[in-house]
């Protein structure tokens, strides 16, 4: 889906005037804009942790997790995975911002079980050009947690490597099982 195609309004939609997704979005922003305060915070997350995610428009984290603004840098990604970006941010998060711990979250019913590096190629023949990024495809959702609690543990560039921890969130219960680092 792309942000300037036209929705149409009705139930569940975000506003019933015709017109982008995009927008709707703008629109939705002035009304929270002409109430919104400043909150006083910096970018220092009040729970010194940073939060790595899948995108999945499902887990809605902080209310899953009863997390307020300021509380967490939040990362999300195709998948959740640990990514060289992942580390870059995460990297800055805690040299600069001061987060000590990491949790991962993926889920279950995830999007990139269905996929494997196959998409690569085919967007290669598609545009003429082979992406420079690895699809991160996996099939066990426990051991793509783990592998990516390996890759923060292990990056030379994270100060704090002790407190990570890895979940997975079903999304049918809301509930979050932690994934064991062996």
């Amino acid at each position: 889906m792309t942000t300037s195609a036209s929705v149409p309004a009705g139930p569940g939609n975000a506003s019933a005037a015709p017109g982008t997704v995009t927008d709707r979005l703008v629109e939705a922003n002035e009304r929270y804009a002409s109430a919104f305060t400043d909150p006083g915070m910096d970018a220092r997350p009040v729970l010194h942790v940073a939060v790595v995610a899948c995108m999945d428009a499902r887990l809605d984290l902080h209310d899953a997790l009863g997390l307020s603004l300021g509380d967490c840098h939040t990362i999300r990604n195709a998948g959740g995975v640990v990514t060289d970006d992942v580390i870059r941010s995460l990297t800055i998060s805690q040299r600069a911002l001061g987060t000590r711990s990491v949790v991962l979250i993926h889920h279950t019913n995830c999007g990139l079980e269905s996929l494997t590096e196959d998409f690569r190629h085919d967007l290669e023949m598609e545009v003429g050009q082979r992406p420079a990024w690895a699809v991160e495809a996996f099939r066990d959702v426990d051991q793509d947690v783990r592998q990516s609690m390996q890759r923060v543990r292990t990056s030379p560039f994270l100060l704090h490597t002790d407190d990570v921890r890895g979940f997975v969130f079903d999304v049918k219960t809301g509930l979050l099982r932690e994934v064991d680092p062996a």
